[in-house]
């Protein structure tokens, strides 16, 4: 299935503002506007370019070695098994801390000769920010990096390792050819007032996400939708879809996608040439949030990126 080659040009960020003033539905008509083929394919080399950048940096989703719960109390760090973060042997002390988790307060300790960083600077004691708190506090210890993330009401430890051999091994992602007919033109239609959805994630937890509305656009003459996501402060409009390709030639877990923003009259451009795969595609160690069931489109969107498979994968 084609959309139709009628595209419209827009480009990134939504603000949550924008959107609150959007919040009247939007059915203005749609005017035509080209796209010139070869500016266009550059913009996606460009695109593909900075994405390989982002996830092959020394902080990317392939340095992450190790996701750990944290339990009410004290919760040890250390190479000793027994830790509850545990750290690969020779990288950190059998015991080089503990972090404390007091409903949703959290303080690091280090002990003594442990020599953890912040910034640069030995640690004793600290208060922790997990990354739902602001950005998070970030620890050093040796070429391991640590902090703290929120999810559904938990909260867990990721490691990182700037030498993991996942980086070593990336190979590059598979593609389908650049096209210009997968930059399709759509409505924003603001839900008001915004509403929840249900969210299925990698963890098997239904989280609650607010909506603030859904694309609309046409492929073939069928009308489509897609719920969307914005979080308060956040400047893009962020989506999570499946369709007739997931699980047979893109990830089973469906794909995501930012949008351009809405103008006035709420015309937005979805271009899916920018479709990617979630970063549990790479890391057994991400808690990636999956499509919803709206989100399921009835079409073949052969356009962005294709399954991942590893070196041992074939």
């Amino acid at each position: 299935m084609r959309p139709k080659n009628d595209s419209r040009r827009r480009h990134q960020s939504l603000a949550v503002p924008l959107i609150v003033a959007l919040l009247a539905a939007v059915s203005a008509p749609l005017a035509a506007q080209e796209t010139n083929p070869e500016s266009h394919t550059r913009e996606i080399e460009t695109w593909r370019r900075d994405r390989l950048d982002r996830l092959t940096a020394d902080d990317g989703w392939l340095t992450l070695i190790g996701l750990y719960w944290l339990s009410e109390g004290k919760n040890n760090i250390g190479s000793d098994p027994s830790s509850t973060v545990v750290f690969p042997a020779g990288k950190a002390p059998p015991y080089a801390g503990a972090i404390f988790l007091s409903g949703q307060e959290l303080r690091f300790a280090a002990a003594p000769g442990a020599e953890i960083l912040h910034q640069g600077e030995l640690v004793s004691t600290l208060p922790l920010l997990a990354d739902t708190q602001g950005e998070p506090t970030i620890l050093e210890a040796g070429n391991i990096s640590f902090y703290v993330i929120e999810r559904d009401g938990r909260f867990g430890v990721r490691l990182k390792d700037p030498s993991h051999p996942a980086r070593a091994e990336f190979r590059a992602i598979d593609h389908y050819p650049v096209s210009a007919d997968w930059k399709v033109a759509a409505r924003f239609e603001a839900y008001e007032p915004p509403k929840e959805i249900s969210i299925p994630t990698e963890l098997g937890t239904i989280s609650r996400q607010v909506s603030w509305g859904a694309v609309l656009f046409e492929v073939d003459d069928q009308e489509l939708r897609l719920d969307v996501l914005a979080e308060p402060g956040a400047e893009q409009l962020f989506i999570i879809f499946a369709d007739k390709t997931t699980g047979v030639e893109t990830y089973g877990g469906g794909r995501y996608l930012y949008s351009a923003a809405p103008d006035e009259s709420g015309r937005v451009v979805l271009d899916f040439n920018k479709a990617y795969n979630p970063p549990c595609v790479f890391t057994a160690f991400a808690t990636c949030p999956l499509p919803p069931r709206q989100n399921r489109l009835p079409i073949r969107v052969e356009s962005g990126e294709k399954i991942y498979r590893k070196a041992d994968e074939g």
